[in-house]
């Protein structure tokens, strides 16, 4: 099995990227919605905290989609490389109470070696494009965040067929202008030397996390407590090739 590192700022949460130069931008769209909080991170389609979601003021996991289409790179999107994330104004984030977890430990023990309360997103997957030579397959891969110490993030994908992968990414959410902003860094993925770098065509990853202590709901994001009209989620998508691409999603304002 592969281990790739790099220092990255996803988001849930990034996975698959690409080298080479490309003569236009691919498109991205964007999907983003509030959704509630698992008790347990590491069950898929788990039993969520009540109280939790799309409501304002309300603990909720940000779950993002993107998918990217292009042909400019061996007739598929050009290698993704970075997306910056931008929350609405009145978004928290917090991790105090957390646990965290550490590169080291995810190398050696995998998710298995983490304290619960360091997964900072529930499984996530993505899915791209790898090559073996001049033959081009499509390959899936599950995202999950984890808390690191120092207040970071990291992300691990792993993937088992064609190509067994694992891909270890760093992030960070910091405040800018009103707005908490994450941004994540994504290595590039060579299967066979020489050939073409992988390739990604969509992400989707819930960003966030909560547990119940007593009575109270302690929650990575919270949602503004105000809203008119819609909230707009804000991205910049780049790519390997040189190219940024902005993309925004307007949701409408969570229930009260």
């Amino acid at each position: 099995m592969r281990r790739i590192s790099t220092c990255l700022a996803v988001l849930g949460l990034a996975v698959l990227g690409l080298s080479a130069t490309a003569s236009a931008a691919p498109t991205v769209t964007l999907k983003a919605a509030a959704v509630p909080i698992p008790v347990n991170p590491k069950q898929k389609n788990g039993p969520t905290i009540p109280g939790t979601g799309n409501i304002l003021g309300a603990g909720a996991d940000l779950e993002t989609e993107f998918k990217i289409k292009g042909t400019e790179y061996g007739g598929f999107p050009s290698p993704l490389k970075k997306i910056k994330l931008i929350f609405p104004p009145g978004v928290g984030l917090h991790n105090q109470g957390f646990a965290t977890c550490t590169e080291t430990t995810l190398k050696e023990k995998g998710p298995a070696g983490c304290p619960t309360k360091s997964y900072a997103s529930a499984l996530g997957e993505a899915g791209g494009v790898v090559s073996f030579g001049v033959e081009r397959v499509h390959e899936n891969v599950t995202v999950q965040g984890f808390f690191t110490p120092g207040g970071g993030l990291i992300f691990l994908a792993a993937g088992t067929t064609p190509v067994s992968l694992e891909i270890l990414s760093k992030g960070s959410v910091v405040s800018e202008g009103g707005h908490e902003v994450g941004t994540a860094e994504v290595p590039l993925i060579e299967t066979v030397p020489g050939a073409l770098d992988a390739s990604a065509e969509f992400i989707k990853v819930k960003l966030g996390a909560g547990y119940k202590k007593g009575k109270k709901v302690v929650s990575y994001g919270t949602l503004p407590k105000k809203c008119k009209g819609t909230l707009k989620i804000m991205a910049e998508v780049s790519f390997y090739s040189g190219e940024t691409v902005p993309v925004s999603y307007k949701a409408p304002c969570p229930k009260k």
